[in-house]
């Protein structure tokens, strides 16, 4: 097997959680413009934003699939979300500074089911990562391997990372995401150890798992770790982490704004 480009260097890669981090951090909303200027400033290289489409398909910036007011996203039109604030995804990669790393999670939505193909989310964000190749370097992650398996045949320029889903057990993720050919696994930061799931003695040290991780060829991304458990991560050789708290992250680590 040819060797791969790393996705993530140098490492661990400290990534923005929506920007700054998830709700509202430092006064500025998650997912917007503004969050994601203020995480390059605080010295990140990588920034984390979710996308999802509207009901004309166009793909807009959001984590839920409802606004504020519970209205689903997938049922209002781009322009009745950008009127409400939502920031739109191509007016965010045109303002980010092409040194800025992008990660986009595509976020499936239930209607993808039975929408024609070419009308998914994946299939709409095809073209917009063909077009930003050409000027940062991205990563793509998501919960959907089928989504994640037709852009590996459509951009196949693109890494690519199954995520899964809080305190998923490591012993199914790795093997899955190697097999499905993923360059990454994203890790929920419980999933390292005993949890709310599986309190009981049947995990792997974090060292040992994330060893046979990197061993199938995989990088390994931890989403959410406090600032108190990244040293830990660190420590286990994780090649990213995925983080709400930017500046308490980067304190914990050692970094001041500008070092990333």
């Amino acid at each position: 097997m040819k060797p791969r480009t790393p996705v993530f260097e140098p490492r661990p890669a400290i990534i923005g959680h929506r920007g700054l981090g998830g709700g509202t951090r430092l006064g500025l909303l998650e997912n917007t413009l503004d969050s994601f200027v203020a995480a390059a400033e605080h010295g990140l290289v990588w920034v984390e934003l979710d996308v999802r489409r509207s009901s004309d398909d166009g793909l807009v910036v959001h984590h839920n699939p409802t606004t504020d007011d519970s209205a689903f996203v997938i049922e209002q039109t781009t322009k009745d979300l950008a009127a409400d604030g939502m920031s739109l995804l191509d007016k965010v990669l045109d303002a980010l500074p092409a040194e800025v790393a992008v990660n986009i999670d595509v976020k499936t939505e239930l209607e993808d089911a039975v929408t024609p193909p070419r009308r998914r989310t994946g299939a709409l964000l095809v073209p917009v990562l063909r077009r930003e190749l050409r000027r940062r370097r991205l990563f793509v992650s998501s919960f959907d391997p089928a989504l994640l398996l037709y852009l590996r045949d459509e951009v196949p320029a693109v890494p690519l990372g199954l995520l899964t889903w809080v305190d998923f057990p490591l012993r199914q993720a790795v093997p899955a995401a190697a097999h499905l050919g993923m360059q990454v696994v994203g890790l929920h930061v419980g999933s390292f150890g005993p949890n709310r799931v599986e309190p009981g003695p049947v995990h792997r040290p974090a060292e040992y798992a994330v060893g046979i991780a990197h061993e199938a060829g995989l990088e390994v991304a931890a989403w959410c770790p406090s600032a108190e458990t990244c040293t830990n991560l660190v420590q286990a050789g994780v090649d990213a982490m995925i983080v709400n708290d930017v500046p308490g992250v980067l304190a914990a680590l050692g970094h001041v704004a500008g070092d990333e």
